[in-house]
């Protein structure tokens, strides 16, 4: 189209665009078969691709709309193209996919691995760092989950898929207070004193309130806070 077929408020151009009636009618044809298309790869490339996609189905996914989109909206553009590229898209997937249980070097290399973002109710701030993470993002995904401090978890993993597992303590231990400052009131009803301090940035436990404030030997910083346990746990 020229430049000077463009006119403001050309409203036929801009809801039926350059492209004569029957075209519309070929549309639902062509949407037909494109869902057919799609339905079939679908089924191919398994069941993953309809639960929690990984790197590899959502690479597959972005290229066959991508590609298959195209002869939706073009009538020059043909289907013929569009299956060929569903069938080769399907095919790298599936070959990925086959590689991957029998090589567990390749199936990191493609997918990535698991990041241990909290050990033993400590924060992991280089893995944080690696993938990107805040304190807020994992705080948030804690409380998301029912937590309110960091003693009550041992374990919380970024999966390779981008989804989070936490695994609990059996029985909370003190730990850092992972519900917003300003939320005082809601804090306290939940939260009690333990009489021990606890890293601010990285929630690393110390004995005491009396023991020696000194950097903390887990993230260096030097800023110290009450560790709290939830009111309905006994300190230990």
């Amino acid at each position: 189209m020229k430049k000077e077929d463009i006119h403001p408020f050309d409203w036929p151009r801009i809801f039926f665009g350059e492209v004569p009636f029957s075209f519309f009618i070929e549309v639902i044809f062509r949407t037909a078969f494109i869902y057919l298309i799609l339905m079939v790869a679908m089924r191919l490339m398994g069941k993953k691709i309809a639960s929690q996609l990984g790197r590899n189905e959502m690479i597959a996914m972005i290229s066959m709309a991508a590609a298959i989109g195209v002869p939706l909206q073009s009538p020059d553009r043909g289907l013929l193209p569009a299956v060929i590229i569903a069938g080769i898209v399907v095919a790298i997937q599936q070959l990925i996919a086959g590689k991957t249980t029998t090589s567990e070097n390749f199936e990191t290399i493609t997918q990535d691995k698991i990041s241990t973002l909290v050990s033993e109710s400590r924060l992991e701030l280089k893995e944080m760092s690696r993938t990107r993470l805040t304190r807020e993002r994992v705080f948030g995904q804690l409380r998301n989950q029912g937590y309110c401090q960091l003693g009550e978890v041992r374990r919380m993993y970024l999966e390779a898929n981008g989804t989070f597992t936490v695994i609990k303590h059996e029985r909370a231990v003190p730990g850092l207070c992972i519900l917003p400052d300003w939320d005082q009131e809601y804090i306290n009803k939940l939260c009690n004193d333990t009489g021990k301090i606890v890293c601010n940035h990285c929630g690393n436990l110390l004995a005491q309130a009396g023991t020696e404030i000194k950097k903390c030997n887990n993230c260096g910083k030097k800023e110290w806070i009450k560790a709290v346990i939830n009111t309905k746990e006994k300190t230990e």
